[in-house]
């Protein structure tokens, strides 16, 4: 059951705000979700998106927005050893922020769509680059499943080479760090607090069960706006 009793997500985005301005620097906030908590269950349990959500992307925003600002201060002061020491912090919640901004587009309930096949160009690409969707599947799931320690899986456009790719990402490196024509239109977390709550250690069956509420029509958008 979803843990909405205390504040749902909509007004914990809310008293955020989605833009602040922090000693004159662009900070980041916390997305909203376009559903509730409990909306994608059983393939993903309430409790996870909460703390998911709420928990663990708001700690990378706060820890984003903090060398972002500590990035200005060094760059006023031309303190370069400080400003090469802060690259890590910023690359690791930077990604962290960029890429659960896209994760939480690539889920929809499944009374709103998730897990219904790709229709369309995308669909035809799939059957041409992996000969089809099942295909694809197993294949981003065996990915997934054989990261070693924390990281994503995704599924890519090359713009550069118009067809699609399978990589992987450590940590919260976004998938740009693997090329820059790369564009990513599915992400999946294979962190283990996307899936301990409900799957335990078998990220087998988190990967099986999370493509129940796939939201291919958000990946399909982008990958008709990218190949326009």
């Amino acid at each position: 059951m979803a843990l909405r009793t205390v504040m749902t997500k909509r007004t914990f985005a809310g008293c955020l705000g989605f833009r602040q301005q922090l000693r004159g620097v662009q900070t980041f906030s916390l997305p909203d979700l376009p559903y509730d908590y409990g909306a994608l269950e059983p393939a993903i349990s309430g409790e996870i998106m909460q703390i998911h959500h709420q928990k663990h992307h708001q700690t990378y925003i706060t820890n984003y927005n903090k060398a972002l600002e500590q990035l200005h201060d060094a760059i006023t002061k031309s303190d370069s050893l400080t400003v090469a020491k802060l690259q890590s912090a910023i690359k690791f919640n930077g990604g962290g922020h960029i890429n659960h901004s896209v994760f939480w587009k690539n889920l929809a309930p499944i009374r709103e769509g998730g897990g219904e096949p790709p229709k369309g160009s995308l669909g035809s690409v799939i059957d041409t680059n992996f000969g089809s969707l099942e295909a694809l599947i197993q294949k981003m799931n065996a990915e997934g499943a054989a990261l070693q320690g924390s990281g994503w899986v995704w599924l890519a456009l090359d713009k550069e080479l118009k067809r699609l790719a399978i990589e992987t990402t450590s940590n919260q490196d976004p998938l740009v760090t693997k090329g820059p024509n790369l564009v990513p239109l599915l992400g999946i977390d294979v962190w283990e607090h996307a899936y301990y709550l409900q799957y335990k250690n078998v990220r087998p069956d988190y990967l099986k069960n999370i493509w129940k509420v796939m939201n291919w029509k958000y990946a399909a958008e982008v990958y008709e706006k990218e190949c326009s």
